[in-house]
């Protein structure tokens, strides 16, 4: 398994041999406003896509968590072409449909394409008031013949749901959105340091793999914060932090 973060939440996997695009965001740099009410008024996204070999806008399938435009924008909606298989969380069809996208699969609860067999899980963007209007959230289990399981978390803090997915499917790879993304009022809508250390205290023998900082306006952990607390609990040397670009690739124990 190959694993590349592009940018933010937009991730390239390379597993089951297929091409695997989650969360595409392609937009040029500060090409939108600031999100309303956060701690700061600079333009999205912060940093431009990276230099890469990787065709990120060929495919073999999309995944979408959901669809805030950090996760899925026009310019993504634009350069994909409409025939691609694209998986989704159950209401959010039309927002592809209406797209022009033909291959579109609301994910329930299991689906399988060719070698690679998905489940989706759920979580909580944020606590509160703000967490129910942040809406439904997803995110999804990868299992594949002599592949290592993943799990890519999505848009959630720590609480039971990832909880229990990490307890269910015993995944080897995890990626978490960190970067404590908040508003100027209430706790944050993803992971904080907190949050990523219970993630590895909950699967200590897990590749931990935490993104989503430095590109949108209310991430207020940075990659640097991020690292200097997982330090001081003594957990940094079980995280990966990867710079736009980088990859990483696992071989499963199993």
């Amino acid at each position: 398994m190959k694993i590349q973060l592009i940018r933010h939440a937009t991730l390239w996997l390379e597993y089951g041999n297929l091409n695997i695009l989650v969360d595409p965001m392609f937009m040029d740099p500060e090409m939108m406003p600031a999100f309303p009410d956060t701690p700061n008024d600079l333009p999205n996204p912060r940093v431009s896509l990276p230099e890469t070999e990787t065709d990120y806008t060929s495919p073999d399938l999309v995944i979408v968590t959901h669809t805030h435009v950090d996760h899925w924008d026009a310019a993504a909606a634009e350069q994909l072409r409409k025939d691609v298989p694209l998986l989704c969380q159950p209401g959010d069809e039309n927002v592809f449909t209406e797209a022009g996208f033909t291959n579109v699969t609301a994910v329930d609860e299991k689906h399988e394409y060719h070698s690679v067999r998905f489940a989706r899980t759920s979580g909580q963007h944020g606590t509160g008031e703000i967490g129910e209007r942040m809406g439904k959230v997803s995110g999804f289990v990868l299992e594949a013949d002599g592949e290592p399981v993943s799990y890519i978390a999505g848009d959630t803090i720590w609480c039971n749901e990832p909880a229990e997915a990490i307890r269910r499917y015993q995944p080897e790879v995890i990626v978490v959105n960190a970067g404590g993304a908040r508003f100027t009022h209430g706790d944050p809508i993803t992971m904080d340091g907190p949050d990523v250390a219970a993630v590895i205290r909950q699967a200590p023998d897990a590749h931990v793999i935490a993104v989503h900082m430095d590109a949108i306006n209310h991430c207020m952990m940075s990659r640097t914060d991020l690292s200097s607390y997982l330090a001081s609990e003594q957990l940094h040397e079980q995280v990966l932090i990867p710079r736009d670009g980088e990859s990483f690739v696992f071989d499963s124990k199993l």
